[in-house]
C-alpha cells in the first residue's frame, strides 16, 4: 500500500514505515502531522485517483527531526576585474515518519 501524498508542496510517494525528508512543516519535534492531501491512494485491490484528491483518505507522520540541507554554494567571477562574489544557502528541511495511510 501506498500513497501520493501533496506535503508542502511536494507530492511524495510514501509507504507505511517510511522516513521521508520534506521542505520544512510549522510542527514540534515529536507530534503528529496529519496530511489530507492524498492524490492517489494504491491498495491490494486496486488504485484510487483523486479528482484533485482522494475522498476520506488522509496520511499520518511524526516529526523525528528538524534540520539544514547541504550547503548550496555559489561562487561569482569576472576574470581580470578583481570582482568576486561567494554566497552559501542551506534549506530548512523536516524529517518525518510515515505511521498510517487511511482510506
Amino acid at each position: 500500500m501506498y500513497a501520493i501524498v501533496d506535503i508542502a508542496g511536494e507530492q511524495i510517494k510514501v509507504s507505511k514505515d517510511q522516513q521521508v525528508i520534506t521542505s520544512r512543516l510549522e510542527a514540534e519535534v515529536g507530534s503528529k502531522v496529519e496530511f489530507e492531501n492524498v492524490l492517489l491512494l494504491s491498495t491490494d485491490e486496486g488504485a484510487k485517483i483523486g479528482a484533485p484528491f482522494v475522498d476520506g483518505a488522509k496520511v499520518t507522520a511524526t516529526v523525528l527531526a528538524h534540520n539544514k540541507a547541504k550547503k548550496v554554494e555559489v561562487f561569482k567571477k569576472k576574470r581580470r576585474k578583481g570582482f568576486k562574489v561567494h554566497r552559501g544557502h542551506r534549506q530548512p528541511q523536516t524529517k518525518i515518519q510515515i505511521d498510517e495511510i487511511a482510506a
